[in-house]
């Protein structure tokens, strides 16, 4: 097939899914077309070697890669990140028309909900189909940060969203999401049930695989021999990082937290951590991705939090997969199918989000656990990845829906 990729994040930013999805389907023979933004995520610069212009473009084999410039932003600010979303829309659509032109199907990675643009336009001239992989929900996902305004303008966003999202939905020929309370999410705003497939993420394999502990990881964790729980991601709104901080510090001679990464939110929980002499939690800010499997190899849970909010019940974060791939158990404080497959699958413990009281308790459990049962529950955690979340069953089945599309026979 002739396959249009659509995404405002691609590699080498850490854009998984749609980097892996294009150079998988590029693999099996598919000639590939990729259009999407110079690299600026998560710094919010354009990264260094690139020099925003117009049609910059990268070949190898069947896959080709288009660049086309944005505003670059990753910070607090609504108007500046409003700003990256939507020139990306702006400059794909406008040089999608003619780069995707003879494309069969198109996959269009979201978020952000505007990089359907060039997608829809294709669909209106040409008529050509297209499938949305869903990764979170707008308009809570939008509404619900920091971003946006309390009052009437607050309310006017929403529903300016909640519309669009919906004729977004009705528009694409096939929907793929992440989870199963997603897909009931996408169905009750519009989206046809029999166009939408539950297809779980999956990791960076070549950073993300089990490697034995070292003396060199534990250094660089500060591993002082009693449970050490570690949060590896963006550190924002949507996390409540600090409810971890403070069920740490209710149990300071038992387990050490150790907090990988950055984000919005960063400042004001290192404020929080100081506030409340929190002498076992350390922050190691970002690290190289090369890094990250030592380091999950040396910790002895990955913890995994989500706000309680409707529409991320239906979330199953990226740390998650990739703890699973290092075959390493987890933490888990959330809601909906995160908690549930983690449940099922025995593959770590679980507790509600936003409850400190509820978090202290599974630390301490975490802590008592007998080191035997901590290594099954990791073994389990490699197999159940394996089996349903590896990047050959997650492409398998996107192939699968994009061929179904090209064909005019989309029936998932």
């Amino acid at each position: 097939m002739r396959i249009g990729v659509v995404s405002q994040f691609y590699p080498p930013e850490p854009a998984v899914i749609p980097g892996g999805l294009a150079g998988e389907l590029a693999e099996r023979g598919h000639e590939v077309r990729v259009l999407t933004a110079y690299p600026n995520y998560p710094g919010g610069r354009v990264y260094q070697g690139y020099r925003q212009r117009w049609g910059t473009r990268e070949e190898a084999g069947q896959l080709a890669v288009r660049r086309v410039p944005i505003y670059p932003s990753h910070d607090g600010s609504a108007v500046r990140r409003a700003a990256n979303f939507l020139s990306f829309a702006a400059s794909s659509s406008a040089a999608g028309l003619r780069y995707l032109a003879g494309v069969e199907a198109i996959y269009v990675y979201h978020p952000p909900a505007t990089a359907a643009s060039a997608a829809i336009l294709s669909r209106l001239v040409r008529g050509t189909p297209f499938l949305l992989h869903v990764q979170d929900i707008w308009p809570e996902s939008v509404t619900a940060s920091s971003m946006v305004p309390d009052g009437f303008a607050g309310r006017l966003i929403d529903r300016t969203l909640a519309g669009a999202m919906r004729r977004l939905y009705r528009a694409a020929g096939a929907i793929v999401v992440l989870s199963p309370a997603m897909g009931q999410l996408v169905v009750e705003r519009g989206a046809d049930p029999e166009r939408v497939r539950v297809v779980l993420n999956w990791a960076n394999e070549k950073l993300f695989r089990p490697v034995p502990p070292t003396a060199a990881g534990r250094t660089a964790i500060g591993h002082r021999g009693r449970c050490t729980v570690m949060f590896a991601g963006n550190i924002g709104p949507f996390q409540r990082i600090d409810v971890a901080v403070r069920a740490a510090v209710a149990l300071p001679d038992l387990v050490d937290l150790v907090l990988v990464g950055s984000g919005t939110e960063e400042a004001r929980v290192r404020r929080l951590a100081d506030e409340l002499g929190a002498t076992n939690v350390r922050f190691l800010g970002r690290r190289r991705p090369e890094e990250m499997a030592e380091l999950y190899a040396a910790a002895d849970f990955q913890l995994v939090m989500l706000r309680d909010l409707a529409a991320l019940r239906g979330t199953v974060p990226s740390k998650l997969q990739a703890a699973l791939a290092c075959g390493r158990p987890v933490l888990v404080a959330a809601r909906g199918d995160v908690a549930a497959l983690v449940d099922s699958a025995q593959v770590g413990l679980t507790c509600p989000p936003e409850d400190v009281p509820a978090l202290v308790r599974t630390l301490a459990t975490a802590a008592r656990m007998p080191e035997p049962e901590r290594i099954a529950m990791g073994q389990r955690a490699r197999r159940v990845y394996q089996e349903r979340m590896s990047r050959a069953a997650g492409v398998d089945q996107v192939e699968d829906v994009l061929t179904k599309l090209g064909s005019g026979h989309c029936r998932t």
